[in-house]
Order: structure tokens, then sequence, then C-alpha cells
């Protein structure tokens, strides 16, 4: 074990867009694609990846301070740090169960394809830290370590299954077809997000607010131009943070040079990882009986997508209004802000790019976020002050992080409470059956259409 742990360290050790374009190349090259095509399509997915890391990077450079300002010119007082999703990260790969559950999931993986239990290929082997968080948090609160084990792979069959569910959208909305989205914090909340679009769909007067930025005509359609979006945005966050007006303007013309840069980058995976998915798909069915398969991968391939990234856009200034009038609520989103382009994607597809629904559906979630965030802060810093992978967290200090989005993500969170033994945890267990009922049937019958 010790050896698998180091082998598998060693490969994590490598970062997402380093990992990805050499499992696209392999996999295009036993797609029969020419050599120079698949070291082509391969290298664009681990430019645009790359491209993408790097503008997540600055914006959070732009956004940290400024909301740093906000809390510092109001005297507020939020004792909880959101430090991002990369502690939870290294809190994982530091524990031993990670590469136990690493190669667990992966054998779950194609033996639920062997078996036509799926049709997802998992391919995103970077995002199975979040199977193995679960194992690791259950661990540590004492939980035997079978049931941990079962609780990482309960959560691995769940999103191969709501992974299954966004392939429909993400072929109608992009185009791009045998691709589905990954993330257990994105593809998590594609049961919610269908169960909530048919919903409104029913409300006289709400299912008629619509505003999809990139079919819109005339000024509107100027007006919700990313960069248009991200100006208006770095000017509010801004004045929120009491800048002077060269701050405030300079800010704002770095927030719309991204908006404009990340679409590149989303545009160079889509295009890399829709041909080589194609191939790879026309390959694939025959081995597992005419079937389609998709290729389950991160959310970059979806920057290029203006309602993805204008929903992302809005909710962050909404996310931090509702952190400052919240009662009980005890962190503030920093670190986390920039996610919540990606994390708010499929919802952005599931409403067929329309913000304003997308944005309805979003902010429950995002008061979730908020208080299971705080309610875990205590267990997240008591794991990484035991592993030792945040500076200035270490065993005895008062200082409490946590993670705004996959800290407070309701799905593990669920699933987390699950395994505890949690009497509400276990009455939710019947609706959310429902729901993923629900929404799995309504995904296939897009896909019958």
């Amino acid at each position: 074990m010790e050896a698998l742990g180091s082998v598998i360290s060693w490969i994590f050790s490598f970062k997402v867009y380093l990992l990805l374009p050499v499992l696209f190349f392999i996999i295009a090259l036993l797609s029969r694609m020419s050599l120079g095509t698949a070291l082509l399509q391969s290298l664009k997915v681990g430019i645009g990846f790359a491209g993408v890391f790097l503008i997540f990077d600055a914006f959070l450079g732009i956004m940290h301070p400024a909301v740093s300002a906000m809390v510092a010119s109001r005297n507020l007082n939020f004792p909880i740090v959101d430090a991002g999703w990369p502690p939870l990260a290294a809190i994982t790969w530091s524990s031993w169960i990670a590469p136990l559950i690493i190669v667990l999931v992966l054998l779950l993986n194609v033996g639920m394809l062997l078996l036509r239990w799926t049709t997802v290929f998992y391919i995103d082997i970077w995002n199975y830290w979040h199977f193995a968080l679960i194992g690791s948090m259950l661990l540590a609160v004492g939980i035997p370590l079978p049931l941990a084990i079962a609780g990482s792979l309960v959560s691995a069959i769940l999103v191969f299954k709501m992974s299954e569910m966004t392939t429909p959208y993400v072929q109608k909305e992009t185009g791009i077809v045998g691709v589905s989205i990954s993330p257990l914090t994105v593809a998590g909340f594609a049961p919610w997000a269908i169960a909530m679009d048919a919903l409104i769909e029913k409300v006289p007067g709400l299912r008629r607010l619509h505003w999809n930025p990139s079919r819109t005509t005339g000024t509107w359609a100027s007006l919700g131009d990313p960069m248009i979006v991200g100006f208006f945005m770095g000017l509010l966050f801004g004045s929120l943070a009491a800048y002077d007006v060269k701050q405030t303007l300079e800010m704002a013309i770095k927030v719309a040079a991204i908006m404009f840069l990340l679409p590149h980058c989303g545009a160079l995976i889509g295009d890399a990882t829709g041909a080589i998915s194609k191939a790879a798909s026309e390959r694939m069915a025959p081995l597992f009986g005419g079937r389609s398969i998709s290729i389950s991968m991160d959310t970059g391939f979806l920057m290029k997508n203006p309602s993805v990234i204008v929903t992302g856009m809005l909710l962050m200034p909404i996310s931090v209004v509702l952190a400052f009038v919240l009662p009980g609520n005890k962190v503030l989103p920093a670190g986390d802000l920039p996610n919540l382009m990606s994390i708010f994607s499929v919802v952005a597809l599931i409403s067929a790019g329309n913000v304003i629904r997308a944005v309805l559906i979003a902010i429950p979630v995002i008061i979730s976020f908020l208080y299971i965030a705080t309610g875990l802060g205590p267990l997240i810093t008591e794991l990484a002050q035991k592993a030792g992978t945040l500076p200035g967290v270490s065993e005895g200090t008062s200082l409490v992080v946590t993670s705004f989005t996959d800290g407070g993500n309701p799905v593990r969170f669920w699933i987390f409470e699950l395994f505890r033994g949690n009497v509400i945890a276990v009455l939710l267990l019947l609706p959310i059956l429902l729901l993923l009922w629900f929404a799995y049937k309504r995904s296939r019958n897009l896909i019958n259409q």
C-alpha cells in the first residue's frame, strides 16, 4: 500500500493541465487519430486548462484584496477564513486512504461501464480527490474504515449517474457531443437544477423572465457580453471596497480583461475535447454494445459560454451580500469566489443559458454553502492542522479555515452525515432518491428528443 501510495502521490503531483493532455493523447491514439492530430488536440487541452488556471489565479489576486477591504471598511468580523478548494485537496492527498480510494473508484467506473450501469468514462482522475475527501473526513470523526470506503464509493456512483444527466445539456448548449461534466461539486447540482428548472416552467410570470447573453440582440446583447459584465462587476466591487477612482477603474479594466481571455481558453479546450471525444465514442461504441459513451471532464471547456461566465460573475456580489446579511454565518466568500463560474456552469446549461433562471436556482445553493462551510470550519481546520497543509494553521492556532464552495458543498455534506448516521440525513434519503429519479428521467427524455 505504501508503494502504491507513493506512485499515486507522484502522479497527482502533476497539475491537471499536465495530466489531462497525457490522458487525452493516449485516448486519441487508441481512437486511431493520426499522431500529429492527437498531439495537437491534446496540447490544446493542456494549454486551455493552463490558461484557465492562470486566469483564475489572477482573478483571485484581484478579488481577494477587494473583499478584505470591504470587511475592513465596514468593521465586520468573519472569524472563519475562506481559503478556497486547494487546502481540501491537499488534506485529501495527505491521508493514507486516498490512494486506496483512487484505485477503487477507477475499478468501479470500469466495472459499471462493462455492466452497462453507466455511460460515463470518468477520465478526470484529478477530481477523484472529491471522493477520497469523504473517506478522509469520515475516518477523522471515528467512522470505521469499511464505512468510510463505502461513503467514498457511494459518492462516486452518484456522481457517475449525475454526470450522465449533464451529457444532453452539454450537447444542446455547446454542440459538443460525447462529453459530460465530472466534478462532484458541479455535476452534483444537476438534479437540483433540473427539478428547479421544471418547477419554474410551471410558475406564470416567472417562467417568462429570460436573458441569454449569447442569444439576445440589440443593446442588451452588448450589455450581456462577458467583458461588459466584468467591467461593471469590477466597478461594483471597487466601490464596495472603498477604492479611490483610479483603483476602481483599474480593477474594472482588469476584470473585463479576464472575462475576455477566459472564453478563448475555454474554446481551446472545447474544440479539442469535442474532436477527441467524438473519435473515442465511435471507437468505444462497439466495445460496449453500440452504446454512446461520454467522456466526463472538468468544466474548463464551458468557459467559452457567455451564460456560464455571466451567471458566475453575477453570483459573486450576491454571495458577498448574502454573507453580510445571513444570521449565524461566519465565513465571507473570498478564496472560492472565482470558482462560482465553474460550480454553477451546469445550472446555466440546464437553464438553457437563461441567466436570470440560473441565478434564481443558484441562490438557495449559495445559502447552503455559507452555513455548511461555517459548520465544517472546525473539522477542516483540524484536518489541516494534522496534515500541515496550510501555512500558519498549526496545532493550537486560533485560526479557523474553510472552503466556501467545496467545504460548503451540500451533496458531500449529506453523504458525510448519512454515513455518520445522522437522523436528518437518513430521513432525506427518500426525497433525494426521488429527486435523482425525476432528474435522470428528464435528462433521458432530452436525449430521446
